[in-house]
């Protein structure tokens, strides 16, 4: 599986962004798919993911409430629509596809990664 993420971009606090990962590969259909971040000087994160349908979600504590993730496995595609976006959401986004096909948080459950996509949330 082969991942693009784009997407990211300067926004102010407060309004939203939508990022988005493009899949090639047969197995991204069977994968549940994640999205973490990395902010400078800190460790990668989880933030999102969804599995192999789309039937079952599962959002890290900081985001919930703001953030969705969907996907639509007729475009090999998956989304992270931000809203009210903070400052502390200002990071490299990464999206990776897993080796499961149930949700999961554990960065080691992932095998595949795109390349990142920066979010800067600024006034």
């Amino acid at each position: 599986v082969q991942l693009q993420a784009s997407g990211g971009g300067l926004v102010q606090p407060g309004k939203s962004l939508r990022l988005s990962c493009a899949a090639s590969g047969r197995t991204f259909r069977a994968s549940a798919m994640g999205w973490f971040r990395q902010a400078p000087g800190k460790e990668r994160e989880f933030v999102a993911a969804i599995s192999w349908s789309g039937g079952s979600t599962y959002y890290a504590d900081s985001v919930k409430g703001r953030f969705t993730i969907s996907r639509d496995n007729a475009k090999n595609t998956v989304y992270l629509q931000m809203n009210s976006l903070k400052p502390e959401d200002t990071a490299v986004y990464y999206c990776a596809a897993a080796s499961l096909a149930t949700p999961t948080r554990n960065l080691n459950d992932y095998n595949y990664w795109g390349q990142g996509t920066l979010v800067t949330v600024s006034s």
